[in-house]
Order: structure tokens, then sequence, then C-alpha cells
């Protein structure tokens, strides 16, 4: 039987509520709540030293708490411009020695977006690029380790869960992070039943197969969107736009899936983590 497991992405309101300050003591704190994991976001850069980032993860490590990491959102394989696209191969490079320095197994990373191409035109040097510069990063990253591309929420953004799929199929060092809140944004709300997480699931066992899609990356957030897709994490208090996890629960269930799921709920991720584990726990 598969084990999901779950976590924040970052730290609760509450952790600086009740007098915390530093990273490293969020690993006892994500334990005494009864969760699994912990994501620490470089998405304005990396600002830590690797000794640090070595430090935090021996702390996570010691409570058997799972850290990964997101890196830098200026990362964007779409852009033609040559130096542009060098400098998204170092946030990778960087992100895996952080993430060797962590302790860690999986780094999230936006794909790009579209800019003044045209989508397909988009995609087709995105998929270049990839099949470029997987190589290198499969000998740079150690046996257990992989980089997870995100579904994203607003639709100049390359990232529709097909999209990821496909971009995954490249090499088997590549995990898919379904971002449900983003996907449930782009479409404007279609994530309602079990069926409609399931087709995602369906089209990741067809493409990628068994392991990589029991074992995928989810980050799970209620988001208010927008004509042109997310405008702004929200709480598991909404009741408006959604999506709920109880139909994705089942989903776990009866697929027998191992996903890592990372809560980025707007200041209550430790919260609602526990939330979607308590919901999972009596689903199975």
């Amino acid at each position: 039987m598969g084990k999901a497991l779950f976590g924040p992405a970052g730290n609760s309101l509450s952790f600086y509520a009740e007098g915390h300050k530093s990273t490293t003591e969020a690993a006892k704190w994500v334990k005494e709540r009864g969760l699994d994991l912990f994501e620490y976001s470089f998405g304005q850069g990396y600002r830590m030293s690797f000794d640090k980032a070595k430090e935090i993860g021996e702390e996570f490590a010691k409570y058997g708490i799972e850290i990964s990491l997101h890196a830098p959102y200026f990362i964007n394989f779409a852009n033609p411009d040559e130096q542009m696209y060098e400098k998204s191969l170092g946030y990778i490079r960087t992100g895996i020695n952080f993430l060797k320095a962590f302790g860690g197994k999986r780094m999230v990373f936006h794909s790009g977006s579209c800019g003044k191409q045209t989508r397909e035109e988009a995609i087709a040097l995105m998929t270049k690029r990839f099949k470029e510069f997987m190589p290198e990063f499969e000998k740079m990253l150690d046996d257990d380790m992989y980089i997870c591309p995100e579904t994203m929420g607003k639709s100049m953004q390359i990232g529709t869960f097909k999209e990821i799929i496909d971009l995954c199929t490249i090499s088997q060092k590549l995990i898919p992070t379904f971002d449900f809140g983003h996907i449930n944004a782009l479409t404007q709300g279609s994530l309602k039943t079990e069926k409609d997480f399931q087709e995602i699931i369906d089209y990741s066992f067809e493409k990628l197969g068994e392991f990589r899609t029991k074992n995928a990356h989810v980050h799970f957030s209620k988001i208010e969107y927008g004509p042109k897709g997310e405008i702004k994490h929200l709480t598991f208090a909404d009741n408006v736009y959604g999506p709920e996890f109880e139909p994705f629960a089942n989903v776990l269930v009866k697929n027998d899936l191992s996903c890592h799921i990372i809560c980025e709920s707007d200041g209550t991720m430790a919260e609602d983590s526990k939330i979607m584990k308590d919901i999972y726990l009596k689903t199975l």
C-alpha cells in the first residue's frame, strides 16, 4: 500500500506567532504537528550559504522530516535569449547543490512562459533545451534525487498538466509537480470531482508509468482566479474557489499513490497540511 506524505511550503504564521524565528526550528515544530515534509523556497534567489543549508538539513534529518526545495521563479527555459537560458541553467545547477546540502531529494521549478512567442514555438524551444540539458543534470543528481517541473496557473505560462507530463517523458530524472490549485485556476475551476483528478493521474500513468506517477510531487492550495488564471493563494477556509481535497484523497487511495503533498496555503500551510493528512488517513 502506498503512503502519501504531507507538509508545508515554508513556515506558517503560527510558527512565528509562537516566537520561532529560524527554519532550523521548523523541523521539530513540523514533526510535533504530525507532518512528514517541508519545502524550502528559494523563489527570490539563493540567499543562503551552503553551510547554513547543511545545518538546516541535519536538523530535518534528525526529526525524520524530508525536505525539498523550490528553485528561483526567474527560470524560463522558453526564453529565446541565450544569456537568459544560461542563467536558468545556472539556477538549476545551484539548486541541485543546495538540494545535496539539505539532504533532500526533490527540486521544484517553473519551466517558463511564452513571452512574445506563440505557445507552439515556446514549447518547441523548451523541449529542445530539456533534451540538451538533462544529460548533464542526470549526472549531477544522486540516484534518489529528481527535478520536478510544476504545472502553472496563468495562461501565458507553460505548464498545463499535459505539457508538464510530456516534458517529463524526456528523462527518468524528471518527476511532475502537480499543483492542483494552479490547474484549477488555469481551467476556471474544473477540479470538482474524483473523475477530474483521475484524468490527470491517468495521463501520467500512460506517459510516465507507475513509479513516477505514484511518486509524483504535489502542491495543493485553494487559489483565487480570474479570466487569465491564478490571482492569489487562499486558505482552506475559502469556500468559493477550491479545489477541495476530498476528491483527490479518494484518487490517492484508489490508485495506491505515494505522492509528496506540499501545502501552499496563504499563511496556514502547516494547519491545512494537517487537515489534508487527516482526510487522507480517514479515506484509507
